[in-house]
């Protein structure tokens, strides 16, 4: 996993995918403004999308959904299964939309309104090449509440307890219950009377021995295993 800074130093290579090509163009001129920011390629689809993101070896893709050949949902598994470095994030219209949280299970590690405001577009993309989470966890948490209670997308069944829990220890299971739940490392430093730091720590150890990409993911993860359930109906 590449490693950044949110200083400015080092380049950040982006794929950009979208079948609109003044979109494309807008996203380009927006990122390309940045000294720290580069686009490395663009694609039209999602298949284009995935035998780029082997060839370019980008560090962010900006995924569209809705795309002719392939769309963004199949390219982000396929990019996710396929191992490769590259993060993504899913553009979507609306922020508890049925296609975010798809692309969530898929493997994205964000998505963004596409509507978003150029300074925030800019910022989403660097704080997801340095390996956190743009959304935060208490959105997804809503995301998935809102489509594991109402049944709109199949696919998060509790499944069988993953054995990789079982390398946790009692306070890496306390903490990714908390970071499930929605809670900041902030939150969690209070609630454990922790140094923010120590908290930072745990989480890396968590991602690493669950073998997760990020924050978000660990919330996905949770619901996906069973290990966090809706709780409250009427939310």
């Amino acid at each position: 996993m590449r490693d950044y800074e949110l200083t400015g130093q080092g380049t950040i290579k982006i794929l950009l995918v979208d079948d609109q090509p003044l979109l494309r163009m807008g996203f380009r001129l927006i990122l390309e403004g940045e000294d720290d920011l580069t686009v490395v390629g663009e694609a039209s689809d999602g298949a284009e999308a995935v035998r780029l993101v082997e060839e370019l070896q980008p560090d962010v893709v900006l995924m569209d959904v809705r795309m002719p050949a392939m769309d963004g949902i199949e390219a982000t598994r396929r990019i996710s299964a396929a191992g490769a470095d590259a993060r993504v994030i899913i553009l979507t219209t609306f922020d508890l939309d049925e296609y975010a949280f798809s692309g969530l299970q898929a493997g994205a590690s964000a998505f963004l309104l596409k509507d978003v405001a150029p300074a925030e577009l800019v910022h989403a993309v660097r704080v997801v090449a340095s390996g956190d989470a743009v959304v935060a966890p208490r959105i997804t948490q809503r995301l998935l509440e809102t489509y594991v209670r109402g049944g709109h997308t199949p696919g998060i069944t509790p499944a069988r307890r993953d054995p990789l829990l079982d390398e946790l220890t009692p306070r890496e299971t306390e903490i990714l219950t908390t970071i499930a739940e929605g809670l900041s490392n902030a939150e969690i430093a209070h609630k454990f009377f922790l140094s923010e730091a120590t908290v930072k720590t745990h989480v890396r150890r968590i991602l690493s021995k669950l073998q997760l990409r990020d924050r978000v993911q660990v919330v996905v993860y949770a619901y996906e295993t069973g290990l966090v359930v809706p709780s409250n109906p009427d939310y």
